[in-house]
């Protein structure tokens, strides 16, 4: 195929960055972050390797835009043709340039969500807490909705599975480039120095360019407690109290800050990053109590600071704002324990009686967190008494808008996070339970794994002794397949204190993961509630109980049709026989960020939710690259919260109840012969002899390993001879970096086809909120996917039995999509995600195809009984990165 001419090379490109319709701003970003890494390219001192991107870059456009076999024939023979170490190179330049793209595009969110900030009448703020609750009262009162919302309550919980590729020093850069990109749009408002702002940019794509993109090692269970803790320096510390007063603002108008609001904290933050045990061996009791330390080390900082920013701006003289008797009372207390600073404070703010306080509560937590006996708050609970009697002598004193102000804050800030920051929560795998128990009942000397056990039991104690019964307690029982695996861990609690000795406070949450347990869990539900200690435990929380399902396993079991419904009847199931039983029960999503797993958009998934199963409560598990993609810049932070809380709150509607329960009923046929159909099918493909190893060939599973991504093992044994050995997340990792996607659609297709009414399916689609969320999921995973690469990858086995399964599935899939959808292509119904995916993926495919050629060059040297070649193995590692960075999820 001949070469393209310059012209025709400005032609191709420019059609193709004017077809992706990209807001004007943002399309001048991307073209300026390119040309200055463009610049740091010509400037790298590698001779030609800008040329190289670009006749890779070019040929990947054209084969994307032209579709044509020799086109995409033409950019596959560019990849090829470089050296191991210019490939290397390219890929870390096309890597970089997402990187890029994906900050840019970041920048353009908070844009919009700064421009839109404060006017909820727009049409964009419908699906705001404020919208949610005008929406409830007309359909509840006043009253009923004002309860529900002051009930709200939304807890994610952050994990430490290995799905985040980016390196911490990679995702830092990237927030200093957000910054200066902020510098640059000031710079243009206010004609200050521009060049300054792109030199400083500039500066920092070199860094970027020249930091090593892959981790040497894994982290430690330590380092990922600490990167989850930036984010809550960075972001959450702030962002969540803000939440709050927007809600409040939009509820209570001009009245807001001048009366107590009607927003009562409904956000909870839970971490498994320093608890989650399960397959982990480098997550000890030790790092348990580690992990706490370091989470109320920061939390008790930024309360510390925030108390003392308030106490010095809380200049009001007593003469016209009087002290209450219960702050002179409190005034003595506090002198009393601490003299010497009251003397002083006394000094530096004559006839300031509240600015004196707040200054000498500062110096009470600083206490706390230095473990000072004398001064130390015992609990969170008493910092909330005392800035209560501060706020009540404010109002008293006719300042209510000091006294719900900042001050107001720092109290939601206290009621959020308490001491301890994150709800710290322990996993465990039901087997290890069952072995330690074996050996304990025998009388058998102790094995290092039941001492390791037990010791855990003793680390929930100390530390509900330490930062308070918050702290800890939560307790997750993987693969509970009976009502004996709970109770097993009250048991295991018993052993760990010993004769005469105090057990932690526990809340044990069974977690159902695979089809069978699905089914099975109102039954083992029903039958450990009558266990002494969950009965006393019920009674002691308000009959209160947590439930955990497992979205990957299930996935990975069944397919991801199957899944979805067993998903959504074992939720209808377990909220009717609570309801039944008269408990308060939470369903918690063991969502991942990959669509196999479970994820896609949080509050469409809500809002499609069986009666009940929600009621004002939602948890979930956040992970991996989704934990910064959410909550790694304050704006989005605070829309995804208001979002989700939204979702949260309309969810037990009775119109949204009502719709979901009758679409349930409706489409019961339609969703049991997509059920028999969709599982056949992937059963078909899934436990043909030979399917694990084939999957290994032809996808880069075995390397995934390989990368530095968490401290958590990628597989349970030494090999993959069957699904079983594998854990969800490489499974779904591998299928996404081969760009076929397979986890997140696989049996759709068939399942629809089994059906064959495409009327029938485009009235579900409108009609059954299900189906309506499974299917725009399935459009996402097929819009990333892409066939051409797919076969490519698939044509590394020689299973072509295999391979037809899985092309033919996607093309039937993608045909009933678009049926279905009645769009000319996946996501015309979502055109702002379909302009980022194909804005990304001529760009993603150079890097697939880089992958391709170092995956190729690994399997001959595998079957030809050669050592791996080190060098195709980084190239395969950093094309695996920039395919995650590109794709914007991994596993």
């Amino acid at each position: 195929m001949r070469e393209l001419t310059s012209t025709e090379v400005i032609d191709l490109v420019g059609r193709f960055e004017a077809g992706q319709e990209i807001p004007e701003r943002m399309r001048a970003d991307v073209r300026m972050l390119g040309a200055l890494l463009g610049r740091i390219l010509r400037e790298s001192g590698s001779p030609g390797l800008y040329e190289d991107v670009e006749r890779l870059r070019v040929a990947t456009i054209h084969a994307y835009t032209d579709e044509s076999p020799e086109a995409f024939a033409r950019a596959a023979d560019i990849a090829d043709s470089f050296t191991v170490e210019r490939a290397d190179e390219v890929a870390r330049a096309f890597t970089c340039y997402f990187h890029l793209v994906n900050l840019a595009e970041e920048h353009q969110r908070v844009r919009i969500l700064r421009e839109r900030d404060g006017r909820p009448d727009r049409e964009e703020a419908t699906d705001s807490v404020a919208a949610a609750f005008v929406r409830l009262a007309a359909e509840v009162g006043d009253d009923t909705a004002l309860a529900r919302l002051q009930g709200l309550r939304f807890h994610p919980v952050f994990t430490a599975h290995p799905t985040e590729a980016r390196r911490r020093a990679i995702s830092t850069s990237i927030r200093r480039l957000a910054a200066f990109l902020e510098e640059h749009d000031a710079s243009l408002r206010n004609g200050a120095d521009q060049r300054r702002a792109e030199r400083r940019m500039l500066e920092e794509i070199d860094t970027l360019w020249r930091t090593a993109p892959l981790r040497p090692e894994k982290p430690s269970p330590t380092d990922e407690v600490r990167a989850v803790m930036a984010v809550f320096d960075e972001t959450l510390y702030t962002a969540i109290p803000h939440v709050y007063r927007r809600v409040d603002d939009a509820l209570q108008g001009p009245a807001a800050g001048g009366r107590a609001p009607v927003v009562r904290p409904f956000v909870r933050v839970g971490s498994w990053v320093g608890g989650d045990r399960d397959g982990n061996p480098f997550v000890t009791a030790s790092v348990t109590r580690k992990a706490a330390a370091i989470a109320s080390e920061h939390v008790l900082l930024g309360l510390e600071r925030t108390a003392n920013r308030i106490g010095r701006g809380l200049t009001l003289d007593a003469s016209t704002t009087p002290p209450s008797p219960a702050l002179l009372s409190l005034w003595q207390r506090l002198k009393a324990a601490d003299e010497d600073a009251a003397i002083e404070v006394a000094k530096r703010s004559p006839n300031e009686p509240h600015r004196r306080i707040l200054l000498l509560l500062a110096r009470r937590i600083a206490a706390t967190r230095a473990r000072n006996a004398d001064l130390a708050y015992r609990d969170p609970e008493q910092l909330i008494a005392d800035l209560r009697i501060v706020q009540d002598s404010l109002v008293r004193a006719g300042a209510p808008r000091q006294a719900y102000g900042h001050l107001q804050q720092l109290l939601w800030q206290v009621e959020t996070f308490g001491f301890h920051l994150t709800e710290l929560e322990v996993r465990q795998h039901s087997a290890v339970h069952a072995k330690v128990l074996a050996e304990l009942d025998s009388g058998a000397p102790r094995t290092e794994l039941t001492e390791e056990v037990l010791d855990v039991f003793r680390a929930v104690a100390f530390l509900q002794e330490r930062y308070g019964p918050r702290a800890a307690g939560r307790y997750i029982v993987s693969f509970t397949q009976s009502a004996d695996d709970l109770a097993n861990v009250h048991r295991l609690a018993e052993y760990a204190a010993g004769p005469g000795g105090a057990t932690p406070v526990l809340d044990v949450i069974p977690l159902f993961e695979t089809f069978a347990d699905l089914q099975a869990a109102p039954r083992i539900l029903a039958e450990i509630v009558e266990h002494p200690e969950f009965s006393a435990r019920l009674d002691a929380t308000g009959r209160r109980l947590e439930v955990m399902l497992g979205y990957s396993d299930s996935s990975k079991d069944v397919g991801p049709v199957a899944a979805n419904l067993a998903l959504y009847e074992a939720q209808a199931a377990i909220a009717a026989w609570a309801l039944r039983n008269r408990i308060e029960l939470t369903l918690f999503h063991g969502r991942g960020g990959a669509l196999g797993r479970g994820g896609g958009p949080a509050n469409s998934a809500i809002l499609a939710q069986p009666p009940h199963s929600v009621d004002g409560r939602f948890k979930l598990t956040e992970q991996g690259e989704v934990i910064f993609a959410r909550y790694g810049d304050p704006a989005i932070a605070m829309r995804h919260i208001d979002q989700v809380a939204a979702a949260v709150l309309m969810a037990s509607a009775p119109s949204i109840e009502e719709r979901n329960s009758d679409a349930a009923k409706r489409y019961a046929s339609v969703a049991a012969t997509m059920d028999a159909a969709s599982r056949d099918r992937f059963f078909e493909l899934v436990k043909a002899p030979g399917f694990a190893p084939w999957f290994a060939q032809v996808t880069p599973m075995e390397e995934v390993g390989l990368l530095a991504l968490g401290s958590r093992p990628a597989r349970r044994g030494l090999s993959v001879e069957s699904l079983e050995d594998l854990r969800a997340i490489p499974w779904v990792f591998a299928w996404t970096q081969a760009r076929i996607n397979l986890a997140g659609w696989f049996g759709l297709g068939t399942a629809l086809d089994a059906v064959g009414d495409e009327d029938l399916l485009r009235r579900a689609y409108q009609e059954w909120p299900l189906f309506h969320t499974m299917v725009d999921n399935v459009a996402m995973s097929l819009a990333k996917a892409d066939p051409r690469i797919a076969r490519r990858y698939l044509d590394l086995g020689d299973r072509e039995d295999l391979a037809e399964i899985v092309m033919d599935e996607m093309a039937l899939t993608r045909l009933w999509v678009l049926r279905v959808t009645a769009g000319a292509d996946v996501l015309d119904n979502k055109p702002v995600l379909q302009r980022a995916v194909k804005m990304r993926s001529p760009y993603v495919d150079a890097l697939s195809l880089l992958q391709l050629r170092a995956l190729r060059a690994l399997r001959d040297d595998a079957a030809a009984g050669r050592a791996a070649d080190p060098e195709q193995q980084r190239l395969l590692l950093l094309s695996v990165s920039g395919v995650a960075a590109g794709l914007q999820n991994t596993g």
